[in-house]
């Protein structure tokens, strides 16, 4: 079990899979792109399996989600979710994505066992996700969406950032467009994540900026407490229902206290929070033979000391140094 100082118990593993990303959003990377990996310090196919193996059958963990990067830009990720599939007992499997590559590989994963993805999609316009993406592939992400849905990797969750000055207002129209495709649209408080440090807090778009406008034009019903668990969003059921829309609210009002993630990085590393200043390595370990009671020791030890919350509610709050792709959101 993994269990923290707080009586936190981690039953969710966050495995990013590369830091590679075939997109160039500015809340993200800077457009240049950034150093990458280099292919000896990232974990092979293998050592992912094992060290997701450890964490179900040995550590209890019970949801295991797919990152990056972007981790379609995997060569091996179809085979390490087959993998995984057939573990005993079985987790459940999620993907997140920014939908280029769902097209063709939907179908490929749902047979090998994913169960859902969730997906990145900021706009309905062209012109603004080029803009916020600084590439012109806005047809390939809708084309993965309906890939997902046609292949029933669902429920099929879209997670959008709004940004001031480029889509702050299309709140409503991304919950209208949701409903009509039967995806489930969140939204998430746009977050320090940026290599390049421009994140600011003064002007960002809140949870209570996003419900303001959503309620222009839907009811919205909170969902009751007990339904939300540990997950993040913040759930309201759309005009009476069946559909739900969520608002991730990380920075104003943080849900650490009901956390209950771990976190493998590309290269190895055990981290306890997306913003941690620590992390704790897996990767010599296995590299030196360790055997899987040793490398289960040491996660254990590094998810004891995780801290109460994640720092993002102090304002005077800094980005760690560390890019975010190859840890995984």
């Amino acid at each position: 079990m993994l269990i923290d100082t707080y009586g936190r118990v981690a039953t969710d593993l966050r495995v990013s899979l590369t830091d590679r990303c075939n997109l160039r959003c500015t809340y993200c990377m800077p457009e240049e792109g950034l150093q990458w990996l280099a292919k000896p310090d990232l974990l092979t196919d293998d050592e992912i399996v094992r060290l997701i193996t450890i964490a179900v059958t040995d550590l209890g963990i019970t949801e295991v989600r797919f990152t990056g990067g972007e981790p379609l830009l995997r060569p091996g990720l179809v085979g390490i979710v087959e993998r995984c599939a057939a573990l005993a007992p079985r987790p459940k499997m999620s993907l997140t994505t920014n939908g280029i590559g769902l097209k063709r590989t939907a179908t490929a994963l749902k047979a090998a066992g994913l169960d859902r993805v969730n997906v990145s999609l900021d706009t309905l316009r062209p012109d603004v996700f080029k803009t916020l993406t600084r590439r012109d592939r806005h047809h390939d992400v809708l084309d993965g969406l309906t890939a997902a849905r046609d292949a029933g990797l669902t429920p099929v969750k879209v997670n959008a950032v709004l940004m001031p000055g480029l889509n702050e207002d299309e709140a409503p129209d991304l919950l209208a467009w949701a409903v009509e495709n039967d995806y489930e649209l969140r939204f998430i408080e746009q977050m320090p994540l940026d290599a390049q440090h421009g994140w600011k807090r003064d002007g960002m778009i809140t949870a209570g900026d996003i419900l303001e406008s959503l309620r222009t034009r839907f009811t919205l019903t909170p969902e009751p407490d007990a339904a939300r668990g540990s997950a993040p969003a913040e759930r309201w059921i759309v005009d009476g229902g069946p559909h739900r829309v969520g608002v991730i609210a990380s920075v104003t009002r943080p849900f650490c206290r009901a956390c209950d993630r771990t976190r493998l990085t590309a290269d190895g590393q055990v981290r306890t929070c997306l913003f941690a200043r620590e992390e704790t390595d897996l990767r010599a370990a296995l590299r030196s033979d360790a055997p899987d009671e040793e490398i289960a020791r040491i996660w254990k030890l590094a998810m004891w000391g995780k801290k109460a919350g994640s720092g993002l509610d102090d304002p005077s709050f800094l980005q760690p140094d560390r890019p975010m792709s190859a840890i995984g959101g």
